[in-house]
């Protein structure tokens, strides 16, 4: 057999070995998540932050979902002539209904609608609630648009991002998915530009429109990003396998000199984005780490805690969030930057869908988010190295077998 197609037949076995994995890792999580679901859970209310002013911009954060979800229920009222909205999850309840029937006010208007939401990610929504009337436009997110995509690493991806763009001049982003669920009850953080930033955030929404909608679809005019001093947006493009938040990450999480606060649901690092936190840690800066103690993917949670001890003998403070989903997925690092956006530090973030962050390099808005971070800190419970090094047998056994998992999720 010639060299060049027993290679292509281990190409194509570990592809499909790749491809089958991850089809069992999502039934899996999807089959005990659902266990998880009807958990009570405590309303939190977050913690109200100020307006802040950087180079023209305002910008506000936002930590309970009602707030957020009625602000941008006011800007789509009160939008001109543009709305792009993108979305990973979109429920059929009350809120998911009032975002969709603003929608569809404003585009028989006359304003121009777009939106894209994950297909894979609403296939339990009702599909009469994911059909709109003609005058707004809209793209089903799907990652396998031939059979032949399959084969292709890049197509596995998901669009995960969450942003919304109101006439190029107002937008948000963050890690609120829309529905009542996380507006009410999970802790996350989103946050809301005014000004020219917001032209960032359309550029972004109108690339990745164009790229999906081909030939069969509205195009959207193209826009070039611009340069806002200490205001910088990272995308992840899978197809064009362009992953620069993970840099961002790392690149960070270097040069931190003091202090390093860390909110992600799902903690799933590479060896070195986990490398560059140890290496932190060692050379005396102080890393707190705050992740759900019981998140909404089991399956998840499991796999982090296979990173627990190494973590916590390299003096990586890990606080577990108690009787509620957070969400959020923010660091900010020595009083001076932040950042706020969609992507989780695991594989399928960093290196596999499509997503965006926001970095800030202002000490006001790290201040507010210092703030923020405290405040969870008084929802959590602080894993001590003795308390998990006791951990029950079974459960460290359980933990073997799992690790190597975490290319997966």
């Amino acid at each position: 057999m010639p060299i060049y197609v027993l290679l292509e037949r281990i190409l194509l076995f570990v592809i499909g070995l790749i491809l089958f994995s991850q089809i069992v890792v999502i039934a899996i999580s999807a089959i005990i998540t659902n266990s998880r679901r009807n958990r009570p859970q405590r309303p939190n209310y977050g913690t109200f932050q100020p307006e802040i002013s950087i180079y023209e911009n305002n910008v506000k954060i936002y930590t309970y979902g009602m707030d957020l979800f009625h602000a941008m229920l006011r800007d789509i009222e009160a939008a001109k002539s543009l709305i792009c909205l993108e979305s990973f999850i979109w429920k059929n309840d009350q809120i998911g209904q009032e975002i969709k029937d603003a929608l569809t006010r404003k585009a028989i208007d006359g304003v121009s609608v777009f939106v894209i939401f994950d297909g894979f990610a609403n296939l339990v929504v009702p599909s009469a609630f994911k059909r709109f009337p003609d005058p707004v436009h809209v793209i089903v997110y799907r990652s396998w648009r031939r059979i032949f995509d399959v084969f292709d690493p890049r197509r596995l991806a998901r669009d995960h991002r969450k942003l919304l763009v109101i006439d190029r001049r107002i937008g948000y982003t963050g890690g609120y998915n829309i529905g009542h669920l996380y507006g009410e009850k999970w802790r996350d953080t989103h946050v809301r530009l005014e000004g020219s930033a917001a032209q960032n955030l359309y550029a972004s929404f109108s690339d990745l429109w164009n790229e999906l909608a081909g030939r069969h679809s509205y195009p959207l005019a193209p826009a070039a990003a611009s340069i806002i001093p200490n205001i910088r947006l990272y995308e992840n493009n899978p197809v064009q396998f362009t992953f620069p938040i993970r840099s961002l990450y790392i690149d960070a999480i270097d040069l931190a000199g003091d202090h390093i606060y860390l909110t992600t649901p799902y903690f799933i690092p590479d060896r070195y984005v986990l490398r560059a936190l140890i290496h932190a840690a060692r050379r005396g800066v102080n890393v707190l780490l705050i992740i759900p103690e019981r998140s909404n993917h089991l399956l998840a949670d499991l796999l982090a805690r296979t990173y627990f001890t190494k973590c916590l003998r390299d003096k990586i403070r890990v606080f577990l969030y108690q009787d509620a989903m957070i969400h959020a997925k923010t660091a900010t690092i020595d009083g001076h930057w932040t950042t706020v956006g969609t992507a989780n530090l695991d594989r399928l973030s960093l290196i596999g869908n499509y997503e965006i962050n926001m970095e800030f390099l202002d000490d006001t808005i790290a201040q507010c988010m210092e703030i923020i971070f405290h405040n969870d800190l008084v929802y959590c419970r602080e894993l001590q190295l003795s308390e998990w090094s006791h951990r029950p047998l079974l459960q460290k056994l359980g933990e073997l077998v799992l690790s190597p998992l975490w290319p997966f999720l």
